[in-house]
Parts: structure tokens; C-alpha cells; sequence
């Protein structure tokens, strides 16, 4: 659905608040989080204090050659640690288009830095291409098990017909130089985003599908022993068996399931970004309200709605819910991200009501993701 540049119930509260932490990352949750979000291959951070501050902490590889990072989709962080993954394709496909495993430096946005720890490269499903490398080849999704296990999403084909998008569990150490991992799944009807819940399930976006929940136990290893004993068509490691559920299918106003991130009580936002919509929803699949839609008679067109297209999402210990919008709209070619009319959002909640988005930052090419980080 989306074009890539060469690309349950309610928690109480100690649980609502442990999943907002997991899904910040390591620090003070008093602390303002820093706000993590790529766009045109850079990787930006942004303050979310009030100080509108915002630096380019990862340049792209065109921008500083032999330093930058070509970063794309959703950033995921570490619970109880600095590190933070991200899909990262500098050089496909030679190197072959990947994750990357980063540290951020310092606490303050306009003098942070970064180091990368370690690249993780899988295998792709479908046909490789004249360079060697499927055409599906496109990471996107990322979230950590609470043990330190990753876990990552690649789109796969866009286009009707069976999907071949993946679900794949790493083991650390995701330093090491040839990390090991076993795939779940590998027939994922364009996958998108992932998001571990407070219990350590598993819920992944996909845009021709809706969103599904996987559960454990998951595999331990790379192996048989450790419930890894088949392999996929690539010949890599693949799951004996999964439990997987489609716990929300694509509906009417929620056709096309980009974003998933749990909400401070327990159900879950979902984003589409076809339809301008955030819709929050039970874990059993019901639409209890949308936090944001385009306002009453904007259609989709030539413009992007007012109020954005938005594909990657995450929420902070606070409550406030952000977006990547990507700017979706009708293209001289086919529908598609407009050049330079991407912005990253957030809507704050009083209340328990959503209140109108407010732009951080606009004009950016192909914004598809965010994460949070608290300094």
C-alpha cells in the first residue's frame, strides 16, 4: 500500500505505567523524551518539551559520505538501555538492506550523538533481482521482548495477492558479527509496524490484512532444541510453529493498518494511513473511537488532509500520542508520499480527550516512522 523510497483490556495502573516505560526506553520519566523520526534517509530528534528544538542526529549517506546512514521506518528502543534499532539500508544492496543497532550520546536535543553497535542483515522472501537482492527487500518494524530478544518486520510485496512480508526474532548479542535469529512468519501481507505489549505479546500491522497478534512461548534459539527447526524457502532458520491471530481486521475506516502502540489503558491505537485516521481500539478487534480523521469534507486527493496521513506512531510515558504523517496522496503516477509535505504531530489528551494535533516539524520528504527515547 505504502511506497518506500528505494524503499484487551484494561491494565491497571503499575502495568499501565511499566508499558509506557517499556515502550519510552531507559530514564526519568519525569524527564521530557526525545523524539526519534526519520525522513529522506536522515534521522532526526526532536525535542518535545516546548522548546521546538530538533537536530539531525543521523545524516544520510548522500548528506555526509562514508559517515551518514541511510535510516528508514520505525524506531524501537531497548528497554533499560540507550540502544535503539531502525530499518537501515546504506549501500543496498551492497551491503543488503538491514537494521541497524545504534546508542544515542548525550541528553539534550541540539547536541546529541549516536553510535552504531551492530547491523543485522536477514534474508528475504521472493525472487532476487538482477543485483542479487529480492525487490521485497524493505525493513520497517521493530520491538523488543522484555528478555532483550528483538524482534523486526519487513514490508514485503505491496501488491495483491499472498503476502510475503516476515516476522523475525534475533537473539542477542545484536553486536555480534554475525547475529543469530529465527523467523516466525513469512507471510505477512505487507507488514508494517510491531509493538510488544505490557504481557509480552506480539502485534504487527499489515496493510492487507489488519492487525495480528502473535503469542508465545517463542522460539529460544536457532535450532530445533529451541523450537527453530524448519527453514524457509531461503534456507534460513524458521519457527516450528507460531500462534497467530488476526485480532483486528482492516475495516471500514481503518482499511489499511500502518501504526500499533498501546494506549495508557490498555487498548491499542492503530494508524491508516490511506484514511487520515487513529482509530483506538480493543484488543478483541472493536472500534471504541478515532483520536484523529480528517475533518468534515476533505476527501482524498490531489492534497493530503489537513490533519496528515499518518503511517508510524508511538506514545510516551505521559500519554501523548505521536505520528509520522507521510503526506499520502494522488500523484501524476500513481498514489504515493508528496515530495516535501510530510510532517511529524502529536495530540495531547485532557481528560481523556484528544485534542486537536500540533506539528513539530513539516516539510519533510517521507517521514515513516517514530520512536521514543527518554534522556
Amino acid at each position: 500500500m505504502v511506497e518506500r523510497r528505494t524503499t484487551r483490556f484494561r491494565i491497571p495502573g503499575l502495568l499501565s505505567a511499566l508499558l509506557t516505560l517499556a515502550n519510552a526506553g531507559c530514564g526519568d520519566p519525569s524527564a521530557a523524551p526525545i523524539l526519534l523520526g526519520p525522513e529522506g534517509n536522515r534521522l532526526h530528534a526532536y525535542a518535545t518539551d516546548g522548546s521546538l528544538a530538533k537536530q539531525v542526529l543521523i545524516s544520510s549517506y548522500d548528506d555526509a559520505p562514508g559517515q551518514g546512514r541511510d535510516i528508514n521506518g520505525q524506531i524501537c528502543v531497548q528497554p533499560g538501555t540507550r540502544r535503539f534499532v531502525s530499518g537501515e539500508d546504506t549501500g543496498q544492496p551492497s551491503p543488503p538492506p538491514g537494521f541497524g543497532v545504534f546508542e544515542l550520546l548525550g541528553d539534550e536535543v541540539g547536541s546529541v550523538g549516536w553510535r552504531q553497535i551492530g547491523k543485522l542483515n536477514p534474508t528475504f522472501q521472493g525472487e532476487p533481482g538482477p543485483e542479487g537482492v529480492s525487490d521485497t527487500a524493505d525493513p520497517y518494524g521493530c520491538g523488543f521482548l522484555p528478555d532483550g530478544r528483538l524482534l523486526t518486520t519487513d514490508i514485503g510485496n505491496t501488491a495483491s495477492g499472498p503476502g510475503n512480508g516476515q516476522l523475525i526474532l534475533w537473539f542477542p548479542p545484536l553486536d555480534a558479527t554475525e547475529p543469530r535469529f529465527c523467523k516466525l512468519d513469512v507471510e505477512i501481507a505487507t507488514a508494517q509496524s510491531l509493538h510488544v505489549d505490557a504481557e509480552g505479546a506480539v502485534w504487527v500491522a499489515a496493510s492487507r490484512s489488519g492487525v495480528w497478534r502473535y503469542d508465545g512461548p517463542f522460539p529460544t534459539g536457532d535450532d530445533a532444541a529451541h523450537g527453530c527447526g524448519r527453514r524457509d524457502a531461503t534456507g534460513a532458520p524458521l519457527a516450528d510453529q507460531i500462534k497467530k491471530t488476526l485480532a483486528v481486521p482492516s475495516q471500514s475506516g481503518l482499511a489499511a493498518p500502518a501504526g500499533v502502540i498501546s494506549s495508557a489503558v490498555g487498548t491499542l491505537f492503530v494508524s491508516s494511513v490511506i484514511d487520515g485516521v487513529i482509530a483506538e481500539v480493543s484488543t478483541d478487534g472493536r472500534l471504541l473511537r478515532r483520536v484523529l480523521q480528517p475533518p468534515a469534507g476533505e476527501s482524498f486527493g490531489a492534497e493530503p488532509y489537513s490533519t496528515g496521513t499518518p503511517l508510524g506512531i508511538t506514545i510516551d510515558p505521559h500519554g501523548t500520542l505521536y505520528y509520522a504523517d507521510i503526506a499520502i496522496g494522488v500523484r501524476p503516477n500513481g498514489i504515493g508520499p508528496l515530495p516535501n509535505r510530510g510532517s511529524v504531530r502529536r495530540i495531547r489528551f485532557i481528560d481523556g480527550e484528544p485534542q486537536p494535533p500540533e506539528t513539530l516539524a513539516s516539510g519533510l520528504a517521507f517521514p515513516d516512522g517514530v520512536g521514543i527515547i527518554l534522556p
